[in-house]
């Protein structure tokens, strides 16, 4: 049995048809069709399973578990929107505001190493703000909580902002001079005009040492950018395949992308 609706699988089925009808590949010499083959990517999404499980259950190898299980992320990936078209549509629908996180994709222990900003080696993958190694991903949501687009992914080491630097904050801040602002963390300080995100206390104090009126917007930013935040928890909930993925670390973006594809089909 799979918890999945029937219509995500057969999206699935026809997306994977598709390419192999456009790489050429004889009907009939596959040992699964498209069909099963979206089951075992679904089954892996979903219940972030063992390849080698997977595999048997399917009656194939586990190194052909491996190459449809990749095969089916690709064209996963190569369905999910771009950030400028998801900014291009939200204004199109209207929206008052998009909210923007990080999450971390949790792994197992990855080697590499760099020298920070205070000249210390550190683990590249490791984030010490979730003291676990894995990959920073940023994304975009709805202000209801839709996932709508999310970034390539980073090193665990790398800060939310240096990480949205890199990604997203150049279109964030075209969309915000056309009238569709972001709503972000105090994670983001110093972002720039239009990422709009609470004032942190000052440092070494106990309690904001603010003015009435900023603890009010303070308050105010992190009532409406709340439901934005369950994006994170939605994903990893929904594709528990995100909650610690034991591929290599260059399939991350795509893996959240594909994650991404499937939760809108899923409704």
């Amino acid at each position: 049995m799979l918890d999945v609706p029937r219509h995500v699988v057969e999206f699935l089925a026809r997306l994977l048809a598709a390419h192999r009808r456009r790489i050429g590949t004889p009907q009939g010499s596959r040992a699964l069709g498209p069909f099963r083959q979206a089951v075992l990517v679904l089954r892996w999404f979903r219940e972030h399973g063992c390849v080698h499980c997977l595999a048997r259950d399917a009656g194939i190898s586990q190194a052909t578990g491996y190459r449809y299980l990749h095969e089916g992320i690709d064209v996963l990936a190569d369905q999910a929107p771009g950030l400028h078209r998801v900014l291009k549509e939200c204004r199109a629908k209207g929206l008052g505001h998009v909210v923007l996180d990080g999450m971390l994709v949790e792994t197992d222990r990855v080697t590499g190493t760099h020298v920070n900003s205070q000249g210390k080696q550190v683990d590249t993958w490791y984030s010490g703000k979730h003291r676990s190694f894995g990959a920073n991903v940023q994304f975009l949501s709805a202000p209801d909580g839709t996932p709508l687009w999310v970034s390539d992914a980073e090193p665990g080491s790398t800060t939310d902002i240096t990480a949205a630097r890199e990604h997203c904050l150049p279109a964030l801040y075209k969309a915000a001079a056309d009238g569709l602002p972001t709503l972000a963390d105090s994670g983001y300080q110093g972002a720039g005009i239009g990422i709009h995100h609470p004032h942190k206390k000052p440092k070494g104090s106990s309690h904001l040492h603010f003015h009435a009126d900023t603890q009010t917007h303070n308050a105010l930013l992190r009532g409406v950018r709340a439901l934005g935040e369950r994006t994170a928890a939605e994903l990893k909930e929904r594709w528990r395949a995100l909650k610690r993925v034991t591929l290599s670390p260059s399939r991350f973006g795509d893996i959240t992308r594909s994650a991404l594809v499937l939760n809108g089909q899923w409704k």
